[in-house]
């Protein structure tokens, strides 16, 4: 079968939206939002703000985005422009730091690749470089900063933990990073959309490091299990943020007020999701842990994994393409999930698989593809 344009993410995603089965393909929870966050919703449909907020985002949900999620850097929320998810955030940054160059705009990230850190560059003609890890999966910082140099990279972009693959950066590994960045005029966009959801140690997050040459992106889609509602925000410094918001007035405009303002008041009210976020961390490695053995008893190889949604997985012998792996699975059993090749030129024989779904569910997805496998 000829490879369809556009996102596999998109079209493994509408098969089984379409035609049923379990959809491992997206990154859509399987879990419930808090239910005080719905009864927050609930009660703000009853008050009148049901037209444009400010275009910037509600007042009170910056301040609680840079008080309480960014902890005590001395942010502030002047620092914090709300968007329409993450994606939106992603999208506006690229604008604005593109139209800042005189035409000449270089994109760097690390293999696997998420699909709007790749596709930003095809969409506007602009240069697009993969770093890709050493067989332990890291990189060489050196070789990376003269890589940087030499291409004359504008922009970075870093997930942590990643998408597809669950890599959480360390500390020191972030650090090196953003000094490579600032010392040779480039920008470092930091992607934290996935860093509630981790399976040990809390990732290292830098909002310490926000200024002229990182900006930190996230939302709360995943953090809240409310991918639908399309809520992000990003995080920069003040002359960043106020010319990015002349951008938005204009693309993304403003998010729902009423959204905005049942988040605002659930983060309040109730510590900021801490014990959701708990019990939800909790899920997601109870499914994951379903999941591995099965796949790797199947002969699945796969890195290190240390938090976020998704499993990336080298399909066994006697496959090779896992295109036609992940389109004979579907075929065979209904279970969806995305060819590697959408993440990574090197990714032809991986496949990604979202683990973001209740135990059982996720229990069944394994045994239908180790039977599959068989």
């Amino acid at each position: 079968m000829k490879r369809p344009d556009g996102s596999l993410i998109s079209y493994m995603s509408n098969l089984v939206k379409a035609n049923g089965g379990i959809n491992c393909a997206q990154g859509i929870p399987g879990f419930n939002p808090p239910e005080e966050l719905i009864e927050e919703l609930i009660r703000a449909a009853k008050q009148p703000v049901h037209q444009y907020p400010a275009g910037n985002g509600n007042p009170e949900l910056r301040g609680l985005v840079a008080s309480g999620l960014a902890g005590n850097c001395g942010l502030k929320a002047e620092n914090v422009l709300v968007t329409n998810g993450a994606t939106e955030a992603i999208s506006l940054i690229y604008l604005y730091l593109r139209q800042r160059t005189a035409g000449n705009f270089t994109v760097l990230s690390f293999d696997p690749v998420y699909e709007s850190y790749a596709n930003l560059p095809k969409i506007y003609g602009d240069r697009f470089l993969c770093e890709y890890p050493d067989e332990a999966g890291n990189f060489d910082f050196n070789a990376l900063e003269q890589r940087i140099v030499a291409e004359k990279v504008n922009l970075v972009l870093l997930c942590s933990p990643g998408n597809p693959l669950g890599k959480i950066w360390k500390k020191d590994e972030i650090r090196a990073l953003y000094e490579i960045c600032r010392k040779n005029g480039a920008k470092l966009v930091f992607d934290a959309v996935y860093s509630d959801l981790y399976f040990g140690e809390a990732p290292y997050l830098p909002f310490d490091l926000v200024g002229d040459t990182l900006f930190v992106v996230s939302a709360f889609s995943k953090m809240l299990s409310i991918t639908g509602w399309r809520v992000g925000y990003l995080i920069a410094g003040h002359e960043h943020v106020e010319n990015m918001a002349k951008i938005h007035d204009y693309t993304g405009l403003c998010t729902p007020s009423l959204l905005q303002i049942a988040i605002a008041e659930y983060l309040k009210k109730n510590d900021f999701g801490k014990n959701y976020l708990a019990a939800l961390r909790g899920k997601i490695k109870e499914s994951f842990e379903t999941m591995h053995p099965v796949l790797e008893k199947s002969g699945f190889i796969m890195p290190p994994i240390d938090g976020g949604y998704f499993i990336w997985a080298k399909i066994p012998a006697p496959f090779t393409d896992g295109f036609d792996f992940a389109m004979s699975l579907y075929e065979k059993v209904k279970v969806g999930t995305v060819p590697g090749i959408h993440f990574s030129e090197k990714g032809n024989d991986f496949i990604r698989i979202s683990i973001a779904k209740p135990a059982p569910e996720i229990a069944e997805a394994a045994l239908r593809i180790a039977d599959f496998v068989k």
